[in-house]
């Protein structure tokens, strides 16, 4: 065989082999390529839907006896009022139902207190639409109307579950809240969602993810946490992670689930 017959024997075998090895790179590219599509569908039904999976609004007129809070015109919440009161209270309230059926809470409070519990955007009759970032604004809102309209009272934040995140964010306001109690609160929101769900991307998932451990770092106020025991929602490990990073906050553990603690009389909302 003739050197330049050898040669060509060689090249043919070489782009044989070639060929050969091109055919598991392309399967191993395509199955990469969707993984990568797989994953970026999920990541983008997760957005579109973590919303309908944080938020349960309802949209009923009932008043339970409440009376309508306004601002500037706008029903902003429901409210229970005392003459002359010692503290004043914005309760801000978790993510089913509207702010008129917090009136079940009314007991928790002094009778001393004026309670005043905001209606989140796209919950019960006020317009707009539930998000991180509409609740907080709203929040705000009713924080500055009440310390506008008393000015020499103490003005005191009650966040109860979801309700926990625009309460804790509060605490940079100034004046900051007089006293923050927060109950069956998280640490942070996305440490509740991948307990819950821990096939998914998180990070990726969760737009609304509310920080109470950065938002209550340069607190200096009174607070109080209270934990359920036996909470499979939020469980309490959250809400203990919370008051262990926060050393001056006062730690309470109550019995009972999520939904159970203003049934039991153990969670009592005052500002000595």
């Amino acid at each position: 065989m003739s050197v330049q017959s050898a040669a060509s024997h060689v090249v043919v075998g070489i782009r044989q082999h070639a060929h050969l090895a091109d055919v598991p790179l392309s399967v191993a590219k395509r199955m990469v390529i969707y993984l990568v599509f797989g994953f970026l569908a999920l990541a983008v039904g997760c957005i579109a839907y973590q919303r309908k999976l944080l938020y349960y609004p309802t949209h009923h007129p009932e008043k339970f006896g409440l009376s309508e809070w306004l601002h500037e015109g706008q029903q902003i919440g429901y409210a229970h009022e005392v003459p002359s009161p010692k503290n004043v209270w914005l309760m801000l309230h978790g993510n089913g139902g509207q702010a008129s059926d917090r009136v079940y809470a009314l007991a928790s409070f002094s009778n001393r207190d004026s309670v005043f519990i905001l209606e989140y955007p796209g919950y019960g009759l006020r317009s707009g639409s539930p998000s991180m970032s509409s609740i907080n604004a709203a929040a705000n809102q009713g924080y500055k109307a009440l310390r506008a309209r008393y000015p020499n009272t103490p003005v005191c934040v009650v966040g109860e579950s979801i309700g926990s995140g625009p309460a804790a964010l509060l605490a940079t306001n100034q004046p900051p809240p007089d006293k923050i109690v927060l109950i069956v609160p998280f640490d942070k929101l996305s440490r509740v969602a991948a307990h819950h769900y821990p096939f998914l991307p998180i990070g990726l998932c969760l737009r609304d993810s509310w920080n109470n451990l950065e938002a209550l770092k340069g607190y200096k106020g009174p607070l109080e946490i209270f934990g359920a025991r036996d909470d499979t929602i939020i469980p309490i490990v959250h809400a203990k992670a919370l008051a262990e990073r926060n050393p001056s906050s006062r730690f309470r553990e109550i019995s009972g689930g999520h939904n159970d603690w203003a049934d039991s009389g153990q969670v009592k909302i005052v500002n000595q």
